[in-house]
């Protein structure tokens, strides 16, 4: 789930990552640029024609849906209370829908959406900044849930 990203060049990286990690959906929500845009089709090249995706305004109204509907939602956010990706014991069911929530790039995830999270993780950061790019960031954390237990 993309929620609130701003930047095409960012999307259409997740569509291309999202697509060799092997992920289904797409979900865009709110002002995330949708798999439409000229710039996201640029950036995917071609990645949206291959990972199905859809848009829906309020990201709030669809992880309800989705937590009512039994999807186990992970958002990837630094909180004081996160746990690190790689501390994670992340074990796949092949019944449930994995959400992974990526947020906005300056303003991160709402409150209200991470509070709808079964869980929230974090990249741990070595360096002098606190956080990765929003595409780079996602595909780490794609890639790591994907493959951990393969």
């Amino acid at each position: 789930m993309l929620d609130n990203l701003r930047s095409t060049e960012n999307v259409g990286s997740i569509f291309r990552s999202a697509d060799g990690a092997g992920v289904s959906h797409i979900y865009c929500c709110g002002t995330t640029p949708t798999a439409k845009h000229p710039k996201v089709k640029k950036a995917s090249l071609g990645a949206e024609l291959t990972v199905s995706t859809s848009y829906h305004h309020n990201s709030l109204v669809l992880a309800a849906e989705l937590r009512a509907a039994h999807a186990l939602i992970i958002a990837l956010e630094s909180t004081p209370e996160s746990t690190s990706l790689f501390d994670f014991a992340f074990s796949s069911n092949s019944q449930q829908e994995t959400i992974l929530v990526i947020g906005n790039e300056i303003s991160g995830i709402d409150p209200q959406l991470l509070s709808l999270a079964d869980h929230v993780v974090h990249l741990p950061m070595a360096g002098k900044k606190t956080s990765l790019n929003a595409a780079v960031a996602a595909g780490i954390a794609l890639y790591h849930l994907v493959f951990q237990n393969k």
